[in-house]
């Protein structure tokens, strides 16, 4: 059995881009201030991660105009929608092992007992 941390999608799991998918999860889309205001991000740190979620096929980014003003709006994908709740499932799997520990087994070498 591998440990839980081995699931972690390196992508995925960075603070911002998770907090980006999270918000995504809750609306599936989102305009870009949004998200720059709400995970209190700068602008090009927000460009930057995106970037790397879209190279991932984790979002899309529309870009538009609402009356005069130019607007991005970000949605998340199908597969963004599926890396997200996995990355979920194998923290709560972790939670789950912290909370709950098991003894290590006899002759691991944890002398801290």
């Amino acid at each position: 059995m591998t440990h839980p941390t081995n699931g972690l999608n390196d992508t995925v799991h960075q603070r911002a881009r998770l907090g980006i998918l999270a918000v995504l999860h809750e609306t599936p889309t989102a305009e870009f201030s949004f998200l720059r205001d709400a995970l209190d991000l700068t602008a090009g740190n927000l460009s930057r991660h995106l970037q790397v979620l879209e190279e991932a096929a984790l979002v899309t980014i529309d870009k538009g105009y609402e009356g005069r003003r130019a607007r991005t709006w970000v949605r998340i994908t199908k597969s963004g929608r599926t890396a997200f709740e996995k990355e979920i499932r194998k923290l709560k799997e972790l939670i789950r092992r912290v909370e709950q520990p098991v003894p290590p087994p006899e002759g691991t070498g944890d002398d801290t007992g």
